[in-house]
């Protein structure tokens, strides 16, 4: 067949630019998923970090703190962050419960709140002695 031109038929053209741009859609909404699990994980990462950071603050002050509320902001990661600390009692003594609660800067709505315990403060060093207490030298050989 002499006059006989090879190649693809405009049909054939259509349904792989069709297949093409299927694939190219399902990629682009695959990757918008990706950014909102990104940022919805950033926001519940960065307010329970805040959240420890205070708990942490309160138990190195190295006093037991007071029952009520305290709260302040915090810029953290280009956010300005809201928190708020209530320390209640717990029933033990020399125990306190602490509830940190975080939200974005000037809204209501908490993102997250983390509970820690406060007990009363020992002198640096102090929690070893009773954790090595009963135990053999560690610097002999049994």
């Amino acid at each position: 067949m002499p006059g006989r031109r090879t190649g693809f038929t405009l049909i054939e053209v259509m349904v792989a630019l069709v297949i093409v741009s299927l694939s190219l859609a399902a990629v682009a909404a695959s990757m918008g998923q990706m950014i909102d699990t990104a940022n919805t994980m950033r926001d519940r990462t960065f307010p329970s970090w805040i959240a420890q950071n205070q708990i942490a603050e309160l138990r190195l002050a190295g006093v037991i703190p007071e029952v009520g509320e305290s709260n302040g902001e915090v810029d953290y990661a280009n956010t300005t962050w809201s928190w708020t600390a209530e320390v209640s009692e717990t029933g033990v003594e020399n125990l306190l419960k602490v509830d940190v609660t975080v939200s974005y800067a000037g809204f209501d709505e908490p993102i997250r709140q983390v509970t820690g315990f406060i007990g009363e403060p020992v002198a640096p060093g102090q929690s070893n002695l009773s954790w090595d207490a009963g135990q053999p030298d560690r610097g002999q050989q049994q």
